[in-house]
């Protein structure tokens, strides 16, 4: 391929300065595990991934069946644990006349605040949408959540509207910001 930064549809892999994006298999449990245990502060109280083998079979479960997809965001010049830099997630992915999904992510506590998440953040919305064809990404964001907010942002995603108790998070229904960014929009394009 001409652009090292764009998905390889062959391999399911895409390739930017520093990041290497590829779908979640289930060689990646020790590794996710690993750093979801070692990141358990840094995520709460916004997601609580899976910190068990357990816990990984049925999210890979989960994310393997139907309309989903998970991609693991990985430092390129780290093996093991220590490189994975977060997870991505687009769910609920509809083609035809809707072409859209929503967008989860998590970043992991030894690689944050290096920009290698909002690298994979532009890698994952340029897979959406150059090689699933769809046409808008949305990500629903607790307001307190400053660090997710910024990073959309940086992306391009535009606040769209207000959520009350839109979903059930750590025993309360927890109010959210809903972001999109579409593929014709400049950010989308240029993402």
């Amino acid at each position: 391929m001409d652009d090292p930064a764009r998905p390889d549809p062959r391999e399911g892999r895409a390739h930017d300065t520093g990041v290497l994006l590829a779908p979640v298999t289930r060689m990646d449990a020790d590794d996710l595990v690993a750093c979801n245990l070692a990141s358990r502060d840094f995520h709460a109280p916004w997601v609580a991934p899976f910190t068990d083998h357990d816990g990984f079979a049925e999210w890979f479960h989960q994310v393997v069946t139907g309309s989903n997809v998970a991609l693991v965001a990985r430092r390129d010049d780290m093996a093991g644990a220590q490189g994975v830099v977060g997870v991505l997630t687009l769910s609920q992915v509809v083609h035809g006349t809707f072409c859209s999904a929503y967008l989860g992510y998590y970043a992991m506590k030894a690689q944050a605040r290096r920009g290698l998440m909002t690298q994979a953040l532009r890698m994952t919305v340029r897979h959406a949408f150059d090689m699933m064809g769809l046409h808008r990404l949305e990500a629903n964001i607790q307001p307190a959540n400053l660090p997710s907010l910024a990073l959309v942002r940086r992306v391009g995603f535009r606040c769209e509207g207000f959520s009350p108790r839109y979903l059930f998070i750590d025993g309360a229904w927890r109010d959210h910001e809903r972001w999109a960014i579409l593929s014709d929009d400049p950010a989308g394009r240029a993402a």
